[in-house]
């Protein structure tokens, strides 16, 4: 008999209710493959795209999608060594061309599986992996920040953005980021040491003051758009910009010419070693991870409603789905708006 999970399966491309609740078969675990009892798993920007359609040439619909996992590992491939049954583990699955993590289950390829950090619920740690791993790739490996340095960084008090302040602060920078003015307390509770009110205050004009007309070394661009078009006038010389969103239009990047900036585009990549360098910051206490609001699986239509639209109604950090249940036997675990 086929043994089963229940999922929520992207059925259509369109809104927040093209997701159905459904029974499908438990994949099978190759050699060199884990399958883990899924715990907890996150809404990502990536999701309700690809959800409305923005990548339907890559996802051959019915899809179960879905980019973050904490959970327990339930059965081993027969080459696995590295791993026992019972393992607390976390990860991002293969973006594209294979199953996500809207899911009880999830059968992934052992080398992008990371031990879970031993200080965080599954519920944190499902919030931290393609975050996490995206502003490890973004910071270390592209922009290489270093320590004294400046960084500004668009959005503080989103998903991407409270772990981009705290990884920025545990490498040693100065903090200078974009928030409303209500998350200003927020996000210098997170280690900010300053934030611009966007919608009071340009923030071109901001970072020249702060900077005393010197600029930024480093730009994190999670917004695009205008965002990125302006980046490069708060630069310093040899300035980096680093981004995460796609070009839909062309951009005119002149201004970024004369200071001999670098780009970054990351469309993170996923591995052990960013989750291994994400876990040591996580147990030292230098990041940690921020929940906004806590979903079970079969309210996953509302959970990217809520992602969408969010930030108009004072979402600060990560939407999580809570698959096991982890939440309604922790109270303290569950933060909602």
């Amino acid at each position: 008999m086929t043994k089963t999970m229940k999922a929520a399966v992207l059925t259509r491309f369109g809104g927040p209710d093209a997701f159905e609740l459904r029974e499908v078969p438990v994949p099978e675990v190759g050699p060199h493959q884990v399958r883990v009892r899924v715990h907890a798993t996150a809404v990502n920007p990536l999701d309700y795209q690809i959800r409305r359609g923005d990548y339907t040439d890559y996802v051959p619909l019915p899809a179960i999608i879905g980019h973050d996992i904490s959970g327990v590992i339930e059965e081993l491939g027969s080459d696995v060594r590295e791993f026992a049954v019972g393992d607390e583990v976390y990860y991002t699955p293969k973006i594209f061309g294979d199953a996500g993590s809207y899911a009880e289950q999830h059968v992934a390829d052992v080398e992008l599986v990371g031990r879970k950090p031993r200080n965080l619920t599954h519920l944190e740690a499902a919030s931290l992996t393609l975050v996490g791993g995206t502003v490890w790739e973004a910071f270390v490996q592209r922009a290489q920040l270093k320590v004294g340095e400046t960084i500004l960084i668009h959005g503080g008090a989103g998903g991407v953005g409270t772990i981009a302040v705290q990884v920025a602060k545990a490498i040693g920078a100065r903090v200078i980021t974009t928030a409303r003015a209500r998350d200003h307390d927020f996000v210098h509770s997170l280690g900010a040491d300053e934030a611009i009110d966007f919608t009071a205050e340009d923030y071109v004009e901001a970072v020249a003051r702060l900077t005393g007309g010197e600029g930024v070394n480093v730009v994190f661009d999670t917004i695009g758009g205008d965002t990125l078009t302006r980046s490069p006038l708060t630069l310093a010389a040899f300035g980096r910009v680093v981004s995460l969103v796609d070009i839909a239009q062309p951009q005119n990047l002149v201004e970024a010419w004369g200071k001999n900036a670098a780009y970054h585009f990351v469309f993170t990549r996923q591995n052990r070693g960013k989750l291994d360098a994400l876990t040591s910051l996580v147990e030292r206490g230098l990041v940690k991870p921020v929940i906004g609001a806590t979903l079970p699986l079969a309210r996953m239509a509302e959970a990217h409603e809520l992602l969408e639209n969010g930030t108009a109604r004072g979402l600060r950090g990560k939407v999580v789905i809570d698959v096991s249940g982890e939440a309604s036997a922790s109270p303290a675990a569950r933060q909602t708006l």
